[in-house]
């Protein structure tokens, strides 16, 4: 067997120094050579471009031309010592550019020896980490900061409460601290009409405004969504909490102008206290929230501590929640009927149903709160079908009456309305009931029907084929433009009864009623006002031809024996029929 070639040892002298020149300058890394002195003898362009200077500027130069002055002399001594033992030295090192400013880089020093081993030269050999340290510097943030907002995300908020608290439980004197919990009111409303864009820029907003409360002891955390939580730390009493919260509402009194649009926001405050209300991060905030829920169900815009008989409320949405299923699968819910009024003819030119559910358990329910809880838990879809079902049944009765000719109002909830099978759904009920869509009117709140998607305009458009007549319920509440009313096939508004309830007291509430009506009567859609309560408001009403009136002035929402009686009875006042 034949011996193998011996392999040639290569050397850098082999190859054209041209070569070599050309490998030196074009090398991603700096390079800088000295000589035996430490005198620099070289430098590649990669030097020139991460420092600044030109090789002309360091030749002859030491390399502390471009030492930062951050690393003390100790630092150098114990590099050169360790180059002088091993002939190389490598670690993270800070250096200073021509403009003075100071950049972290990875450096790597070798020793250069002749073939006697004397030392002839140094080689550096160093690559700029900015970049680097710029990323993980971000990331770093991005792990405790909310990338919108810039304040501590929800982790961020609980690794500060944590050491607050263990410091907070080794005083020896007592200390307190107040937990916010802050929910925007009608924040969806904000996406839903104006779109998720101008939802983030008014939460920077919103996040700008609460910093500029706050000194540099305080927490401020975006903790998800619209929901930001504060910690008021070493408050003396509990009043400095309320006193804070108070001046948290005013803040957002003013409007906050976006893309040339004014846009009002209000809070929903719940406190909780340390160590009274809870001594955990984790108790605290589960606290402040149900204090939170309070303030949203006592009106919002307001702000309440947590207390003892809030602990109720897991129970109640507990139960709740099984009885409300119960309910659906039983059909254990009823309607009742609200006349509306022509106003320039006297009839009765329609009705608005309104479910009413009454439990064995709990007793007669809030709409208010079990629809809203059907909301939340998805258990509305099966509820507004049932809701149509029973509104096509009182169909019937009305017709076996003798009443044919009175249309039923059905409010379609947003969730409903977005599914897929909506349209199918409905169809399929009125198919079973034997019922035509002329004999009902859909009403869509406005922050559905504002929301631009052709799929909701082609939705809308299917319904009014289908025969439906179609309304924009509790208009005015939203943040929409009226000029949008014409993109949609609409036969009435209603006008929100909170715009009616001073109308006769209030100067803008009722210059705000009377352009709606006239906004909407040029675009050929009829107009209801809802929550009528006196004949003041309804001559005013009158005057700035509404066309149909709807509320306690003429009648309660009615069980459908009850309803046949009142139109009977409306007859034979008025002399008409319907």
């Amino acid at each position: 067997m034949s011996d193998l070639p011996a392999v040639q040892e290569l050397t850098l002298s082999q190859y054209p120094k041209n070569l070599i020149e050309q490998v030196f300058a074009n090398i991603a890394d700096g390079i800088m050579i000295t000589d035996r002195h430490k005198k620099i003898v070289t430098v590649n362009a990669a030097f020139e471009f991460v420092t600044g200077y030109t090789s002309e500027e360091v030749r002859g130069k030491k390399p502390s031309v471009i030492q930062s002055g951050i690393h003390d002399r100790t630092f150098y001594v114990n590099m050169w010592s360790r180059i002088a033992e091993e002939g190389m030295w490598q670690g993270e090192i800070w250096n200073r550019r021509k403009t003075g400013e100071l950049y972290p880089e990875w450096l790597k020093i070798l020793a250069i020896k002749s073939e006697e081993g004397e030392i002839t030269n140094y080689c550096a050999i160093f690559t700029d980490l900015s970049e680097r340290k710029v990323v993980e510097d971000e990331l770093a943030k991005r792990s405790l900061y909310d990338s919108l907002t810039d304040v501590c995300n929800r982790f961020a908020f609980i690794d500060r409460m944590k050491t607050l608290l263990e410091v907070s439980d080794n005083k020896v004197q007592r200390i307190q601290h107040a937990v916010f919990f802050l929910d925007l009111d009608r924040f969806k409303q904000v996406n839903d009409t104006l779109g998720h864009s101008i939802g983030d820029l008014l939460l920077v907003e919103v996040s700008k405004r609460i910093k500029c409360l706050l000194k540099n002891k305080d927490i401020l955390a975006r903790f998800g969504g619209d929901e930001f939580v504060i910690t008021l730390s070493n408050i003396k009493h509990p009043r400095e909490a309320a006193q804070f919260a108070e001046r948290l509402i005013r803040a957002f009194e003013q409007p906050i102008r976006i893309h040339d649009q004014d846009i009002y926001v209000s809070t929903s405050i719940g406190i909780s206290i340390y160590p009274e209300d809870g001594t955990s991060t984790e108790m605290l905030i589960n606290r402040a929230v149900k204090a939170m829920t309070f303030s949203k169900e006592n009106g919002r815009n307001c702000f309440s501590f947590y207390f003892e008989e809030l602990k109720t409320d897991s129970n109640r949405v507990l139960a709740l929640d099984g009885e409300l299923r119960k309910a659906i699968e039983n059909r254990e819910f009823t309607l009742a009927f609200q006349p509306k009024i022509c106003v320039e003819t006297q009839n009765i030119i329609g009705l608005e149903a309104l479910v009413r559910w009454k439990s064995e358990k709990l007793g007669f329910v809030s709409p208010a709160e079990f629809i809203e809880y059907a909301e939340e838990s998805g258990l509305i879809i099966p509820l507004s079908e049932i809701i149509f079902e029973l509104a096509c049944e009182g169909y019937h009765k009305l017709v076996a009456a003798g009443y044919p000719k009175v249309p039923i109002a059905i409010n379609v909830s947003s969730i409903h309305f977005q599914q897929q099978s909506f349209l199918e759904s409905v169809q399929t009920i009125l198919e079973r009931n034997n019922t035509s869509a002329q004999n009902f009117e859909i009403e869509v709140t406005e922050r559905t029907v504002m929301n631009t998607a052709q799929e909701t305009i082609s939705k809308l458009v299917k319904l009014k084929q289908l025969g439906f007549k179609l309304s924009i319920d509790d208009f005015g509440t939203g943040y929409s433009s009226l000029s949008y009313l014409v993109r949609f096939p609409l036969d009435v508004l209603k006008i929100d009864r909170s715009f009616i309830q001073h109308i006769c007291s209030l100067d803008d509430k009722q210059a705000i009623v009377d352009a709606i009506i006239q906004m909407a009567h040029r675009l050929q859609i009829k107009v209801v006002a809802e929550g009528v309560e006196n004949v003041q408001q309804v001559e005013l009403l009158r005057s700035m031809g509404c066309d149909f009136i709807q509320g306690y002035y003429y009648s309660k929402p009615l069980p459908m024996d009850e309803l046949i009686d009142f139109i009977h009875f409306w007859e034979v006042e008025h002399q008409g029929r319907i």
